[in-house]
C-alpha cells in the first residue's frame, strides 16, 4: 500500500483522529503533523504535534505556514461534531432547529474544514499525487435520505460534500494528479457517536483503530478521477 512521506491530521486528539495518526505511523509514513487544540498529539519519533482552533482561521494560517517546509503529501482533516458541548444535540424535527446551535454545527463541520482547505491546499505538489480528505457522513447524501430528521448535522455535511467538489473542480486545472476526498468512516466507537450508540445492531459498531485503517486503505487506493466523491469506509462511493 503506498503511503505518504508526510501527511497531516487535524483533529489528532480525537478518537479517530488519533487512530489514524497511529495508523500512517503503522503504515511506515515517517513524519506526521498531529493538530488538535490543546498542540498534544501521540507520543513518538513520527509525530509534529501543532495547536489549531477550526474557529480561529489565523491558528490554521499559522499552521500551514509552519508545514511550509516540509508539506503533506496526505491532508485529513477528522472533525466534526455531531452534539454539541453544552449538549445540544441533532433535531429530531424541524420545530427544535435553533439559529445559532446550526451556526455552531456549519462552523466546525463545513466552515473550519473549508478555512483548513484555504490555507493549505497552496501547500501540495503540482507534479505528483496528493491526498486532501475530510470525514463526511452517509446521512450528508440527498438522494440517501430517508429517515429525514437530524437537520444541521445532514446539511453541514452536504454543504461539506459540495466544497470538496469544488476543491476538486479547481485543482484538477493545476493539479492534475490530487486526490480530494470525503469520507465516511462508518458508526465509530467514540465521542461524536456515544450518545447514539445504544440498539445498534451487532458488528455495527468499529473500533477507532479499525476504522483508521479501513480509511488509509481506501485514501491509498484513490485515482484522480475519483477526485470530488465521498466514500465508506469500503471503498464503495456514497450517492451524493
Amino acid at each position: 500500500m503506498p503511503t505518504p512521506r508526510t501527511a497531516c491530521v487535524f483533529g489528532a486528539s480525537g478518537g479517530i483522529g488519533r487512530a489514524l495518526c497511529e495508523g500512517l505511523a503503522a503504515a511506515g509514513c515517517p513524519r506526521i503533523h498531529a493538530g488538535s487544540r490543546a498542540g498534544v498529539g501521540p507520543e513518538g519519533e513520527s509525530f509534529r504535534p501543532f495547536a489549531f482552533d477550526l474557529a480561529d482561521e489565523a491558528s490554521i494560517a499559522a499552521a500551514a505556514q509552519a508545514m511550509r517546509g516540509d508539506p503533506p503529501e496526505w491532508v485529513i482533516v477528522a472533525t466534526g461534531v455531531l452534539t454539541l458541548p453544552d449538549g445540544t444535540g441533532p433535531e429530531r424535527t424541524y420545530k427544535r432547529i435553533d439559529a445559532a446551535a446550526m451556526a455552531e454545527v456549519f462552523a466546525l463541520n463545513t466552515i473550519g474544514p473549508a478555512l483548513i482547505a484555504k490555507h493549505v491546499l497552496p501547500l501540495m505538489p503540482r507534479d505528483r499525487r496528493f491526498v486532501f480528505a475530510a470525514l463526511s457522513a452517509r446521512v450528508g447524501s440527498i438522494s440517501d435520505n430517508r429517515l429525514g430528521g437530524w437537520h444541521s448535522y445532514r446539511a453541514s455535511k452536504a454543504a461539506l460534500n459540495m466544497l470538496l467538489k469544488n476543491l476538486a473542480l479547481e485543482l484538477a486545472r493545476t493539479h492534475p494528479l490530487g486526490v480530494v476526498a470525503g469520507l465516511h468512516p462508518g458508526t465509530v466507537d467514540s465521542a461524536l457517536s456515544r450518545p447514539f450508540q445504544s440498539g445498534l445492531p451487532a458488528g455495527q459498531l468499529t473500533a477507532p483503530e479499525a476504522a483508521a485503517a479501513n480509511l488509509i486503505g481506501v485514501l491509498a487506493g484513490l485515482t484522480p478521477a475519483q477526485s470530488g466523491r465521498v466514500f465508506d469506509f469500503r471503498g464503495e462511493e456514497v450517492p451524493a
